[in-house]
């Protein structure tokens, strides 16, 4: 089980049914109404995607400045300067502004920091060199923000600044020509999720004028929608505009860049959804920037040469076969590192290391929140200066608590869910005990928990086919805000368990009632898993349309699965039966056979609770946990005596029992000498056919 907590919505029967009764399938329905979606006028303003953008980019603080200025630089023939960040949303952010002043005739330099060499964020030493090659104008997307001491000194050598950014602002903005950020606290654009890529959009409409915007929009949305999913920025208002229209123009788009990076990838000709552009485009495009090569996907963006871009698109894709060689290399380390923490150190990960490569730490921080359900800090050290990469877990906002700490850091920035920071050394442990503290301040002391938000559970198996899973693809693009449906079926059956793909993946057979489900469990090995024909589970997934030499399916693309907490009909019966006895209502004679632990069964399930128990209390799934005692007994009807044993061990005073929901809590009770269980008064009971008010013949 991969995650502690599956929370599943409950959508309203009668809004499920108002949006049948007004045409939408039954799965669309379902997750519409669980995501609070109840009417049908509700319904088509959410799925109706607009097909350009309506806020005016002059709303933006400072925007009237930054056009008047750009436009006086190309109209007097001034070098102008784009400077960029290292990731997806900079690079594309790069590439689209550039194109657009190369259009109007500019001369224009672009640079993007090398991540090792150069850190996050504007340099003195970048300044400078722009500078050094006749740039008179420097115009940022995705950074600058925070770099209010390389502006002052861009400044002084003769450097105007114009500055586009969407990460958060500190008290005193820089002083530059102008600062267009949307959470800039004085700007009354009212969308304030925008990628870099998408004020730089706004940036390009502004300069364009409103004669040309649909022209522009056509043009760039494509570079946009790429930047805008890799940052996962909220999937509503104009984000939900850009990369809607982007992935329409994906399969047309002017950038023969893009096209190679699909073919090589294996998406070119096929529809091609958020998802792909999330798990396969972006990491390729993300791995330059990771290795320290961001310059070759820019180029690769930027190139109008097929063959070229043949030759670049492979170059990336092999950077990103080694950028994941080297992820599961850190993984493995900092898990180790985690092992030594102490309790108090683990509300927040901050581990850090001088073996680690720095710009991979970022994505194997998100992988160690996710896992260990808690912020990650992970920081590659060199010459005593440590470059931190962090990722949030369960809504804390990095930024205030990075701010927090601002004393122990030389610098940092970024948004509330991921964020960078540079720390000397000697304040790691410093910033360890104080981001703990704060963490656990934040969260009001709450241990976290791993949790899987789930839209529904399945209800009606029989009507899950791949046609209503084809109409679950009007609620596209997803992303923050609109996640991709997820679903459970709760009580399903294992029929069978295959490994694939060099026992990497795992292919599983599921059944409820009449209705037969393949599904795929990817990065999950058959040892790991355990599971077994018969095995009784609960399965949360998402719904996929498989193509297999030409035949499409119905797949289960498995999240998590986790022993069942939903009785089959045979284990609610039993659970009846025990209930009946405690009660004092009455048993037939064959039900009295059928309740009786043998002596064994006895023996083994105080065996196994034992075991479990020796550390203390415990708290366990209530279902799962009879059948574990049930498999460790062994015998005839198991599971029925094994419910029954729990409670004679607690009437005898051997352990503590107590029930909550769908959980147990239990934990063994000292005792001097033997304590004998033929005593119990449910096992008198079962054993005194007399008593006809227990036993009925």
């Amino acid at each position: 089980m991969k995650y502690q907590k599956w929370n599943i919505s409950t959508p309203a029967e009668q809004d499920v049914a108002r949006l049948r009764e007004a045409g939408y399938p039954y799965l669309l329905s379902t997750v519409m109404a669980a995501r609070g979606i109840t009417t049908a006028e509700e319904a088509a303003e959410f799925l109706d995607r607009e097909r350009s953008l309506t806020i005016s980019p002059m709303r933006m603080r400072d925007m009237d400045r930054a056009v008047e200025r750009i436009q006086r630089a190309i109209s007097q023939g001034e070098t102008i300067a784009v400077f960029g960040d290292y990731d997806v949303d900079g690079i594309t952010s790069t590439v689209l502004l550039r194109d657009y002043l190369k259009s109007c005739g500019a001369k224009c330099l672009r640079y993007i920091p090398r991540r090792i060499e150069d850190g996050y964020g504007l340099s003195k030493d970048a300044i400078q060199s722009l500078r050094d090659q006749g740039a008179t104008l420097m115009i940022t997307v995705d950074c600058g923000i925070t770099g209010g001491e390389e502006v002052a000194f861009a400044n002084s050598i003769g450097l105007d600044v114009v500055i586009t950014d969407h990460h958060e602002c500190k008290e005193t903005l820089p002083d530059a020509v102008a600062v267009v950020d949307p959470h800039r606290p004085d700007c009354p654009y009212p969308f304030k999720h925008l990628a870099g890529v998408g004020v730089a959009l706004k940036l390009v409409l502004a300069l364009g004028g409103e004669n040309r915007e649909d022209a522009l929009f056509a043009r760039y949305c494509t570079l946009a929608a790429i930047g805008t999913i890799a940052d996962v920025m909220r999937m509503e208002g104009e984000n939900r505009t850009i990369v809607s229209c982007g992935l329409e123009a994906l399969s047309h788009t002017d950038f023969v860049g893009i096209h190679a990076l699909l073919r090589e990838a294996g998406l070119l000709g096929k529809p091609i959804t958020s998802i792909q552009i999330g798990f396969v485009l972006s990491p390729r495009i993300n791995a330059a920037g990771r290795m320290g090569a961001a310059d070759l996907a820019a180029d690769l963006l930027e190139t109008d040469d097929p063959a070229r871009a043949e030759e670049l698109a492979r170059a990336l894709c092999e950077l990103n076969r080694q950028r994941q060689t080297v992820e599961q290399e850190i993984c493995a380390d900092a898990t180790a590192k985690i092992q030594s923490l102490q309790t108090e150190e683990r509300s927040a990960l901050v581990l850090s290391s001088e073996a680690w490569h720095q710009g991979v730490v970022g994505i194997v921080a998100s992988r160690l929140a996710e896992k260990y359900s808690c912020p990650s800090f992970m920081i590659h050290l060199k010459d005593g200066v440590g470059k931190g990469s962090c990722r949030s877990y369960g809504g804390l906002n990095l930024f205030a608590a990075l701010e927090s700490c601002a004393d122990l850091l030389d610098g940092f920035g970024g948004h509330e869910l991921a964020a960078g920071f540079t720390i000397p050394e000697g304040n790691i442990q410093a910033f360890r005990t104080r981001m703990n503290r704060y963490v656990r301040s934040a969260s009001g002391g709450r241990t976290p928990v791993s949790s899987l938000e789930l839209d529904a559970a399945i209800t009606c198996p029989g009507e899950v086919t791949l046609e209503q899973v084809e109409e679950l693809s009007r609620l596209e693009p997803y992303g923050a805000g609109n996640p991709r449906p997820a679903f459970a079926l709760l009580g399903t059956t294992v029929d069978a368990v295959q490994p694939v793909g060099q026992g990497r993946h795992l292919k599983i057979r599921l059944s409820k009632g009449t209705s037969r489900f393949e599904a795929i469990f990817f990065s999950v090995a058959e040892e790991a898993c355990g599971l077994r024909p018969g095995t009784r589970v609960d399965a949360a997934f998402y719904l996929q349309a498989n193509t297999f030499r030409g035949v499409t399916t119905l797949q289960l693309q498995l999240i998590d699965l986790r022993p069942s907490l939903t009785p089959s009909r045979h284990e609610a019966a039993d659970l009846a039966l025990v209930h009946r006895l405690l009660e004092g209502e009455s048993v037939t004679s064959q039900e009295a056979v059928r309740l009786q632990p043998s002596r064994d069964q006895f023996a083994a399930c105080w065996r196994a609770l034992e075991s479990q128990l020796r550390q203390g209390k415990a708290e366990k799934d209530t279902l799962p946990y009879l059948r574990y005692l049930a498999s460790r007994s062994g015998g005839s009807d198991s599971f029925l005596r094994a419910a029954l044993a729990l409670e004679v061990f607690q009437e005898r005073g051997l352990i503590s029992l107590a029930s909550r929901g769908s959980q147990l809590k239990l934990c063994l009770i000292p005792t001097q000498g033997k304590v004998d269980l033929s005593a119990c008064p449910y096992l008198s009971r079962l054993r005194d056919p007399c008593d006809g008010r227990k036993v009925s013949p």
